[in-house]
């Protein structure tokens, strides 16, 4: 039986998701619950299981495509059921879609034709084409998944063939031609300007069509070029059909290496590379920026600074710091922040609040759950420490340092970044004093460090060099006032300032 597998709701609500990475391939043989792709959505990179015990019959989705919930991403010859129709996991309708008629009119992946040589694997769609043009598929060479014979080695033995009977009329070749292009991807769509990393373009048919025509020599000229065909115009008329010429890849080839030339001489006299180039606007980057557009517009910002001198929080660390690394944990001053914004949220609780707009009503919350904004290489992730006020310094810290090396090798869960009250931003990690914080909505505030460093500070009328840590702190001015964020700030501070007031906490 063959068994289609729809991208599953892999989020809360989320509507499509980034395929990253296949882990299976076409013929390769799968057990329930084995990962077979991973999947990106929102800020989470997570692995979509098998639903069956069977094979891998044909991967219906390209790595880097943005795919639909409840698409067909993945087939599979399930072993030990009848092959008349397919079934789609997690399908309402009995009746078949378009495209399962079309796996059920197919052999079966796995299925083995007895040939003169032996038995060849072959994927049902390399079948067709070998018998769309006259090639025997046991005479092919496969170089896929334990010698499976794909599409490419079909068209490979076809070309082959062509050029080994020079002896053939035209008409025959270009009936070949045709079947090998019926079998080339369409090609749609304008093509991108040169800044935008697209090959030049030279005049004549344009390469918008649905297939590309040539002669075996034509293709073997656009190999040895590195052009792609299909981008090259047709400019010769035979029969009513339009060809791609010798000619015309030629003079496409010779625009490429004048366009590189130019490129050079660019670089040459100073410039990078290419005036422009874009970059696909999706996964995590797009999640941030709707994300941050959200709480833009939707909660007015209110950003209070200061600095506190914290002579004593520096001095306080240096002593518990060998303690904890005696116990195979890395203090930071990371715990103290938490443990002072926890002790300062219980006296302003509508710091540790989000606003239903459906219902009008401020929930204030009664746990502490403190998300930590880690700037990672694929873009800025918040996994959340739940239940500060709970846990001790080593506590926090450990949970922290695993929770933040999760986040920067992406295998943080979506669960794990969930269920925040309030956030913690460090800035000063990579130098800067003061920032102004976008909220991480649906919270009321975020709490932002600067770099602690030795600043000149004012002591009995004597300016000294002390390390000094600027705070800026962003607020939803729709709950809270600038007087209310105010007087949270400076009790923040004087935990900061005192770090001995949390042992009373």
């Amino acid at each position: 039986m063959v068994r289609e597998f729809k991208l599953p709701d892999v989020g809360e609500g989320v509507a499509e998701g980034e395929l990253v990475s296949w882990l299976v391939e076409e013929g390769d043989a799968v057990s329930e619950d084995q990962p077979v792709a991973e999947v990106e959505t929102d800020k989470a990179i997570v692995e979509v299981p098998s639903p069956v015990n069977g094979t891998v019959r044909e991967l219906r989705a390209e790595e880097g495509e943005v795919v639909p919930v409840g698409n067909v991403i993945i087939t599979f010859d399930v072993e030990g059921e009848e092959a008349d129709e397919p079934t789609t996991e997690s399908a309402e309708s009995e009746a078949p879609t378009e495209s399962q008629e079309e796996v059920a009119e197919e052999p079966d992946v796995s299925e083995e034709t007895t040939t003169p040589e032996g038995r060849v694997f072959a994927a049902p769609s390399a079948r067709r084409l070998a018998r769309e043009l006259g090639v025997d598929i046991g005479e092919v060479e496969g170089t896929g998944p334990s010698g499976r014979v794909t599409e490419r080695d079909v068209r490979t033995a076809a070309d082959s063939g062509e050029s080994d009977e020079s002896d053939e009329s035209t008409e025959s070749a270009r009936d070949r031609d045709e079947a090998l292009a019926e079998a080339e991807e369409p090609m749609g769509g304008a093509q991108p300007t040169r800044e935008q990393g697209a090959q030049p373009t030279t005049e004549g048919a344009t390469a918008d069509r649905d297939r590309t025509l040539a002669a075996p020599a034509t293709r073997r000229l656009a190999d040895e070029q590195g052009v792609d065909l299909n981008a090259v115009p047709a400019t010769e008329e035979r029969d009513g059909e339009a060809f791609v010429t010798p000619e015309a890849v030629m003079e496409y080839a010779e625009a490429q290496q004048r366009a590189q030339a130019a490129d050079a001489a660019e670089i040459a006299a100073g410039e990078t590379g290419p005036r422009e180039e874009r970059v696909p606007y999706r996964g995590i980057r797009r999640t941030i920026g709707k994300q941050m557009e959200r709480s833009k517009f939707t909660a007015p910002h209110v950003t209070h600074h200061d600095t506190v001198e914290v002579s004593e929080l520096v001095e306080t660390r240096a002593e518990l710091k060998e303690v904890a690394e005696d116990r195979g944990i890395k203090l930071t001053y990371m715990p103290f922040v938490l443990k002072a914004i926890v002790a300062a949220l219980k006296d302003y609780p509508y710091l540790n609040a989000s606003l239903d707009e459906e219902n009008e009503e401020i929930v204030l919350k009664n746990y502490y759950n403190i998300g930590i904004a880690v700037a990672t290489d694929d873009g800025l992730m918040v996994p959340v420490v739940k239940n500060v006020d709970q846990k001790d310094m080593l506590q926090l810290s450990s949970e922290m340092n695993e929770l933040v090396e999760k986040a920067r090798d992406r295998t943080i869960s979506r669960e794990e970044m969930q269920d925040g009250t309030f956030t913690i931003t460090n800035f000063g990690a990579i130098g800067g004093e003061y920032a102004t914080p976008i909220i991480n909505y649906p919270e009321v505030g975020i709490f932002g460090l600067g770099s602690l460093e030795k600043r000149p500070v004012v002591v009995d009328d004597e300016v000294e060099a002390r390390p000094t840590l600027p705070i800026s702190v962003s607020i939803d001015h729709r709950i809270v006032d600038g007087a209310i964020v105010a007087a949270f700030a400076n009790q923040v501070l004087e935990y900061l300032r005192n770090p001995k007031l949390l042992l009373l906490e």
